[in-house]
């Protein structure tokens, strides 16, 4: 059996990595945003049934011996203790580091990833996806041409692109939207329920809407970007529905909806944006459900952040928030269609 020791980026994706990196503490240095490090071990981790955490003990100094140790979790993200640092008073604050999230291993997946994620109290969502856009476009400079940016609500995306309306559409109509699409999930008790209507529109989202998100107008989705590609345009997409507000504010309307938005670039999702929820009864009724789908699901139930919910209680200021998938950005920039190719050494090289 051969052993490839050899990193799986060139060197030149790896020190396009290293200027894109220097690109994105630019950005943030010159308005003036904090750059913080918070754990990657920490004793809670996502509530999210979809979101799967690596578990480690630790069994030093001050760790309960009766019990084999304390758990510890690798996040899947520096939200919880960020949010800590608000509450204190830190103000606009980054954070630029690496993730965890099990089970997710492909073409744009790699158990371990660099995320970056940042945080401005009295921004509204608008004045982020503002920012979000800027900092795109400053990080790839000149390497990638970008279209003008585009807005769409997540209403108006399955509208024009599916023909059916997400707030009002049946649970019937969902799967016939996505069996007249092709799409033939296996639904069964270890798949897809036939009730479970988050799972429809994410399905429908993933599999028709996106890959038709972020190009300019009348380029076809099968056009797929090979290299640096002047038909991106970056999208926002927004206001989500309530099942799927996270760790977001829903904004009361008819319907309501999660104030909350994605960025993609030629079908790719690069970024994840949020008013940040400051409600801690709220918060806890969020983890408490989500635990009680893992439950049902047989996926482990994950211990509450009490710590992060006691900073909501001492008042998180009123923010929104985003995280932006470095690795991705990186590849639209390189011009590739895999993150081994701007990894040193992706899982397959460990």
């Amino acid at each position: 059996m051969s052993h490839e020791w050899r990193p799986s980026a060139t060197l030149v994706n790896l020190r396009l990595r290293a200027r894109l990196l220097a690109n994105v503490r630019r950005f943030f240095a010159q308005r003036e945003v904090l750059e913080v490090e918070t754990p990657v071990l920490y004793p809670s981790t996502a509530t999210d049934p979809h979101l799967h955490s690596f578990a480690t003990r630790y069994t030093g100094p001050g760790a309960p011996a009766s019990v084999g140790g304390r758990t510890l979790y690798l996040q899947t993200s520096p939200e919880f203790a960020m949010k800590r640092l608000l509450a204190a008073g830190s103000g606009p604050i980054y954070q630029l580091g690496k993730a965890f999230r099990d089970g997710e291993a492909g073409r744009r997946h790699n158990p371990e990833f660099t995320l970056l994620e940042w945080y401005r109290p009295g921004c509204t969502l608008a004045d982020l996806m503002v920012e979000v856009d800027a900092l795109v476009r400053q990080v790839v400079g000149a390497a990638l041409t970008l279209g003008p940016t585009q807005y769409l609500s997540y209403t108006d995306a399955f509208i024009r692109y599916l023909g059916i309306n997400p707030h009002t559409a049946s649970n019937s109509d969902l799967r016939q939207c996505a069996a007249r699409h092709g799409i033939t999930p296996v639904v069964s008790d270890g798949g897809l329920a036939e009730d479970e209507r988050d799972g429809w529109l994410d399905l429908l989202l993933t599999h028709i809407i996106e890959p038709q998100l972020g190009r300019e107008p009348d380029q076809p989705s099968g056009q797929a970007a090979t290299g640096l590609d002047d038909l991106a345009a970056p999208l926002f997409l927004f206001d989500y529905p309530p099942s799927q507000a996270a760790l977001a504010r829903i904004r009361p309307g008819n319907p309501p909806v999660a104030e909350r938005f994605e960025l993609y670039i030629q079908g790719m999702e690069l970024a994840n944006g949020y008013h940040e929820l400051g409600d801690t009864t709220e918060q806890r009724r969020r983890f408490e459900a989500d635990n009680t789908k893992r439950q049902s699901l047989g996926l482990p139930v994950t211990p509450l952040d009490e710590r992060l919910l006691a900073a909501l209680k001492a008042g998180l200021p009123v923010c929104c928030g985003v995280a932006v998938g470095i690795d991705r950005l990186i590849m639209l920039v390189a011009g590739v269609s895999t993150i081994d190719d701007i990894t040193a050494f992706p899982l397959a090289y460990l």
